[in-house]
């Protein structure tokens, strides 16, 4: 996911610190459950998050299932995560390729109006290439997350990232290099503790193999209005369902699905 930080936001952040709430006189928040747009909040020391999401496209069998695991590395500064998707293309499910994450919470946390995270990711080449699961080689993508607290009530998220991958392949045995580049953003009402309103919108642009050392050119735009609640247990697990409607507009225009979201979170033994 592509992320342009709004330099004009970091001229209010002292402002908007001046207007956060004693939190400890709150419920806990719904704060990094984010769909489809990256949160800039890593993980607290001792508490760990699994993540499950289920994205099915209208008119199509095909779905995209992914289960995440995020754990903070001894403190919020550094996180380290796996994504392990499951794929159905062309009547076949099966594993897809498997990310492992590293993030750095290089400014703020949960806590501040400004929070942003740099994340490095290692896409491992575990699909099946030949069945449209998987490109078929290692890839790497850089990409960052930015957070801002607009004011109590709206939170707004910020992402930017570049995915490249070297001789990718195609079913039909081709390689070629290919990329892809995104950019994301999202608006959240946060007026409620319990369910929240959300607007997110991805944008990507990439290539795809079409013979050896040939690629062609795609991009998607993507708007999906959405809504997540909290579920909070005494003994201090969140739980977080959530349901979003992917709408494709521009050169997505006609495209239609539904994404479904359950969080776990909780707290571990060190």
């Amino acid at each position: 996911m592509l992320r342009t930080l709004p330099v004009a936001l970091i001229l209010i952040s002292h402002a908007l610190d001046a207007q956060q709430p004693d939190s400890s006189a709150l419920p806990p928040k719904i704060q990094d459950n984010s769909f489809l747009v990256e949160e800039a909040y890593n993980q607290e020391a001792g508490v760990v998050q699994h993540i499950g999401t289920l994205l099915t496209r209208r008119g199509s069998n095909d779905f995209e299932f992914a289960f995440t695991q995020e754990w903070p590395v001894r403190s919020i500064v550094h996180q380290l995560s796996y994504d392990i998707p499951f794929v159905r293309a062309s009547s076949a499910t099966g594993i897809g390729d498997i990310g492992i994450n590293y993030r750095y919470q290089l400014l703020g946390d949960g806590n501040a109006p400004i929070a942003v995270t740099p994340r490095l990711t290692l896409v491992l080449p575990t699909g099946d290439w030949k069945k449209s699961r998987g490109d078929g080689g290692f890839g790497g993508e850089a990409a960052i997350a930015a957070s801002f607290v607009l004011s109590p009530l709206i939170t707004a998220h910020t992402n930017a990232g570049l995915l490249f991958t070297p001789s990718a392949k195609n079913p039909a045995g081709d390689k070629a290099n290919i990329y892809n580049w995104s950019a994301g953003q999202s608006v959240i009402l946060t007026s409620s503790s319990v369910v929240q309103p959300m607007l997110e919108a991805v944008y990507s642009r990439g290539t795809e193999v079409t013979g050896n050392d040939r690629t062609s050119v795609g991009e998607s735009l993507i708007l999906a209005p959405g809504a997540r609640m909290a579920i909070n247990f005494e003994s201090g697990l969140q739980v977080v369902p959530g349901l979003a409607v992917p709408i494709g507009i521009g050169p997505s225009s006609g495209e239609r699905g539904v994404f479904v979201y359950l969080s776990f979170e909780h707290a571990f033994r060190r």
